[in-house]
Parts: structure tokens; sequence; C-alpha cells
């Protein structure tokens, strides 16, 4: 009878040897990541909370906060002519077109790098990644000047010699123009993290998955997309779809930084975060401004929840 009871002991023991392992695995993981979990916790949680509540007020940055409720949100679904004529379809719209085309552009690029020799690629990656890091100082210097509306600026000047126009088009003051030259410049400068990301997720493909799918009978580069290169980085292909997303959604300063106005010229150019800066650092109405604040927050989360529907792995 003393073997069941050894090999019962000896488990027992084991166990208890196991849980104290994952204690101190545990321990040591929470330690690590206090760092993580401190600074995320005081610079996204507590705002965030901060804004939901803020939303239910009336808060004009002097007295203390007056609880309205629904008000806020009532307000601007139904009194607000700008928010619904104008900022949301804006908002959505700058979103549907720049979201997709330059999430398409980034992995087409990626792709294309991937073909190439590395070093190359290397200085080809850098001259594509810099717009994104560039973007403010270059949307203040060069668009500003190509789009000009006097004699100096290079597309008046350019549509002047050629005759196709006999004065100068105010293109950053135009409500045809504006929202058009906001999604050239986003598109110009979406190359950000995001296309990185798919690339590194290209370049760490295994060869031979193609060398198999081509003697399997795959007869193209098309299918190659499609079955093995899609399929074999859609970590990357997600991580590339949210911040496009959240991009796409919190561009704001594009049409302010080339009108030079917020809002822009009758809202032609104005998305939702140009609004949150007008109630909020203009006309002071924090209430208001942090209501904006959580309708955008969800638009980006049901967004993102569709994109990790399309790319999150099964498993």
């Amino acid at each position: 009878m003393k073997g069941p009871f050894k090999v019962v002991d000896r488990a027992k023991r084991f166990i208890k040897k196991e849980k104290q392992n994952f204690k101190n695995d545990n321990k040591w993981a929470y330690i690590f990541s206090f760092p993580y979990l401190s600074l995320f916790t005081i610079f996204i949680i507590i705002p965030v909370v901060i804004a939901i509540l803020l939303s239910f007020t009336r808060f004009d940055m002097v007295g203390r906060p007056v609880w309205v409720w629904f008000d806020n949100y009532i307000y601007l679904l139904t009194s607000d002519e700008e928010f619904m004529k104008s900022i949301i379809p804006n908002t959505i719209k700058f979103a549907l077109i720049t979201g997709p085309i330059g999430y398409a552009l980034s992995f087409l690029l990626a792709w294309l790098l991937a073909q190439i020799p590395h070093k190359v690629r290397t200085i080809m990656a850098v001259i594509i990644y810099s717009p994104s890091l560039t973007a403010g100082i270059t949307m203040s210097v060069v668009w500003k000047i190509i789009f000009s509306g006097d004699h100096n600026g290079y597309l008046n000047s350019l549509l002047l010699r050629l005759g196709l126009i006999v004065e100068p088009i105010q293109f950053l003051q135009s409500t045809d123009y504006l929202f058009t030259i906001m999604v050239i410049v986003t598109l110009w400068s979406s190359m950000g993290v995001g296309f990185l990301a798919m690339l590194a997720g290209i370049l760490n493909i295994e060869p031979e998955l193609y060398e198999a799918a081509y003697i399997d009978g795959m007869k193209s580069r098309f299918q190659e997309i499609f079955y093995i290169t899609i399929p074999s980085m859609k970590p990357q292909m997600l991580f590339g779809a949210v911040m496009t997303i959240i991009g796409s959604f919190s561009a704001g300063g594009i049409g302010v930084a080339l009108s030079g106005q917020n809002p822009t010229p009758q809202y032609a150019g104005s998305l939702v975060l140009n609004h949150i800066e007008d109630y909020g650092f203009i006309r002071y109405d924090m209430g208001i401004a942090a209501t904006l604040s959580v309708i955008l927050l969800l638009i980006i989360y049901v967004f993102h929840k569709l994109a990790a529907k399309l790319f999150r792995e099964k498993d």
C-alpha cells in the first residue's frame, strides 16, 4: 500500500512546487509590466474615464461641472447643424476614402519593396516612410506653396501659363477644392508604421511556402498574394488596419493647417477632431468637447471591430 501513497505524495509535492513557480513567474511579470501599466492607466484609462464623465456635464473650465446627463448628446444630434450636416459626413467620407486607399497603397508598396534587393529596399523604405514623420512641416511649407491662391502658387502659375484659367484660384479657401486637397496630402503621408509592419510581415514569410504552392499548381503572382502572402501575415495586416482607422478618423490638423482657419471655410474640411478643438479651446465648452470625443471613440471602436473580424486569426 505504500507504493500508491508515495505516488500521491509525490504528485502533491509536484503540484505545490508548480503552483509556487507559477506564482513567482506571475510576480516578476507584474513587476516588469508595472511601469507600462502605470503609464497606460495615467495617460489612457484615466483620461478616457474623465472624458466619459465630462460628456454628461456642462463645464466651461471656470466653474464646477454641472450634471446635464444626456443633454449634450441630444444637442449634438438634434441642434448642432454643422455636426450633422458637415462634420459627421466629412469625417466618414474622409475615412472611407483615405482609409482603404491608404491601406491598399501601404500593402502594395510593401509588397513591391519586398521584391527588390536589400540595400535598395532599405533606401526606398526610408524615402517612402519619411513623409509620415515630416508631414506637418512639409504641409505648411510645400503643399501650401503648391496650392497657394496667388500667382506664386505652383499650381496656379502652371494653369495660368497653360491658359486654362484667367485668374488664380483660391484652392485652400474654396469649398470645392479643400477636401480633395486634404485627401491628397493625407494619402501622400499615409505610409507610416502600418506600412513598415506590412513590409516586415512580407519579409518574414518562409520562401518554402511559395515553392510548395507553385508545385501544387499556383500559376500567378496574383494567386500568390491572396493565397500565401495575405493569410501568412494577418497579424501585420490587422495592425496596419487599426493604425489606418485611427489615423483616418483622428485626422484634423490637415484642413486647419492648409486653410489657416478653424473651423475651415464653411466647414468644408472640418472633421470631428476640429469640432472638438472648436468647442474645447475656442468656445470653452468642455462638456460638448468631451461628448464629441466619446462619439469619436465609439466610431473608431466599431471600425476596429470590423477590421478585427477580417484579419484576426480564427484560433
